[in-house]
């Protein structure tokens, strides 16, 4: 019951409140949970085939916005923004892998690495923004397999004159090709994106405007490791009437979190 309050969007104080236990009793489990599904999808999602392969970042932080570090706090990377990476199959909506650290060359290498382990051999396509780290990381570690097609979507205002958490109105998509020869017509971000929309709603530490924001970087990575594999395992996917491992054909049931708990370690 703790684990499936916190799967479906509750804080960590309500979660207490509602099974009756402590607050360090649901940290204490949610790590160990957490612990126990970055294994299973490690061990899991190997070799998994795709076709169209969105990738995409989603801000947070940790304790404290970047702006807002001491001097002292300037170079410890375990405060402050923090980035989800996600990679997302277009056809099965699986999360084939993520990643949680800074918005830096490091972190994007070891994102896509991950991705490289995930996935099959045999050519796919893949989408992203302009962040400048993807195209020499794809191209030096998917060459192999991946045609890589750039998305940037316009917008009539530029971002340092929005509103906050306004954008300005859609005007038009750019695209442009990374590597390879991908596939314009259908290099695509979207539904990555709206990936994203999913994990702040689910996902309760990254909602925005809220005291519930993560205080330590073990217990963020913790919350994303159970969220990621709910979604990818045990909750049946809206448009495709089955979970998102299922559909990829990773998985040949819905896992219950009674399942995920009686896993060896």
């Amino acid at each position: 019951m703790i684990l499936r309050c916190l799967a479906e969007g509750n804080s960590v104080r309500s979660t207490s409140r509602l099974c009756d236990v402590e607050k360090r009793t649901v940290l204490n489990l949610l790590k160990t949970a957490g612990d126990c599904c970055e294994r299973f999808m490690e061990r899991t999602l190997r070799d998994v085939p795709v076709r169209d392969l969105q990738l995409d970042e989603c801000w947070s932080y940790v304790l404290k916005k970047e702006g807002h570090k001491l001097p002292l706090e300037a170079k410890d990377d375990s405060i402050g923004d923090q980035y989800v990476f996600i990679g997302l199959e277009r056809n099965s909506k699986l999360v084939v892998a993520w990643h949680l650290g800074k918005r830096n060359r490091e972190n994007t290498s070891q994102f896509i690495s991950k991705v490289r382990k995930a996935t099959a051999e045999g050519i796919f396509d893949v989408s992203t923004d302009a962040w400048p780290a993807y195209t020499p990381e794809i191209d030096l570690q998917l060459s192999d397999r991946a045609n890589h097609g750039i998305v940037v979507k316009v917008y009539d205002k530029p971002e340092e004159t929005r509103e906050r958490y306004s954008p300005g109105d859609f005007v038009t998509v750019e695209k442009s090709v990374g590597s390879g020869n991908p596939n314009l017509s259908r290099a695509c971000t979207s539904h990555v994106e709206r990936k994203n929309g999913s994990l702040r709603q689910w996902c309760r530490r990254l909602t925005r405007l809220t005291y519930a924001f993560s205080k330590k970087k073990e217990n963020l990575r913790a919350a994303l490791a159970l969220h990621f594999w709910y979604y990818d395992f045990a909750r049946i996917h809206g448009s495709l009437r089955v979970t998102p491992a299922m559909q990829a054909g990773v998985a040949d049931h819905i896992w219950t979190l009674g399942e995920l708990v009686g896993l060896p370690v």
